[in-house]
């Protein structure tokens, strides 16, 4: 018996229909995969002839493969030791440190970078692989100046997953995250159930990496933080035993070092390092 012409042509419509969401959702798919750089990372330019004016505070250039990074560098008289600081993924050094008062009080030096294309580093980010070789070039640049001194890593939301990985390979004697995710892959989940993981070129898997970690690790996170849920960073540090987990009241994701909870931490936690 033959289908009605009525019935073919519904059926028809309905396979083109079909295939133009089908179209759709791998246009989409595929515009996500190659601009993912322009939706992670927000970089703010600074000209070539910005001077950062904080007092102690020194301009570093640091070489890596293809570009140069700028980096900024407290040196205090006699420190305990550094906190390297790996930054968010917006805004420049500029944005990111406006006072260095904090590391003065607790007396540790303060070395912070920025990553490729932002502020007045050259370059510009173009894998998940690159962005750890630079950031791990720029600790080796900085690390044998610190020699029998306490050495801290220091992650804030995107940095978090950069400086768990530099952990697991130099295992310093601090790692601080601060609003830190499961995965860049966990947080993509998240937002976008309908897209396809293997699409994700910058999976930054925190979650593996934080068990290698052999050191302390601190967890820093505000419970009303909008951008990266509270319950990433309480899953993240339960997969680390050693590992201490530090909810900050009332803080969200851009204003949690505000908060004295935030402050009083992680003056502790450096003030016990030289002593265990």
């Amino acid at each position: 018996m033959s289908t009605p012409p009525r019935a073919r042509r519904i059926a028809g419509l309905a396979a083109i229909s079909g295939l133009l969401s089908l179209l759709a959702y791998c246009g989409v798919a595929g515009f996500v995969y190659f601009t993912q750089e322009s939706l992670i990372f927000h970089p703010v330019l600074l000209s070539a002839d910005y001077r950062f004016a904080l007092p102690g505070v020194e301009e570093v250039r640091i070489p890596v493969e293809g570009a140069e990074l700028s980096a900024l560098h407290l040196k205090l008289p006699n420190p305990k030791g550094v906190v390297f600081f790996l930054h968010g993924n917006s805004g420049n050094l500029q944005s990111w440190l406006t006072s260095v008062d904090f590391y003065r009080q607790v007396n540790y030096d303060l070395f912070i970078i920025d990553y490729r294309g932002f502020g007045k580093s050259s370059g510009r980010i173009e894998s998940e692989a690159q962005l750890h070789a630079d950031v791990k070039r720029a600790w080796q640049w900085l690390a044998p100046r610190y020699a029998g001194k306490q050495l801290v890593i220091y992650g804030r939301s995107l940095g978090t997953g950069l400086a768990a990985k530099l952990a697991t390979e130099v295992q310093p004697d601090l790692t601080i995250l601060v609003s830190p995710y499961l995965s860049l892959d966990a947080m993509a989940r998240e937002r976008y159930p309908w897209l396809p993981s293997v699409i994700n070129r910058y999976p930054m898997r925190s979650d593996e990496w934080i068990t290698q970690i052999k050191r302390p690790v601190l967890v820093l996170h505000g419970d009303i933080d909008g951008v990266v849920p509270l319950s990433q960073g309480q899953s993240l540090a339960s997969l680390q035993p050693t590992s201490t987990m530090v909810i900050v009241p009332g803080a969200g994701h851009n204003d949690i070092q505000r908060f004295p909870v935030y402050l009083d931490t992680i003056a502790g936690a450096l003030g016990t390092l030289g002593a265990r």
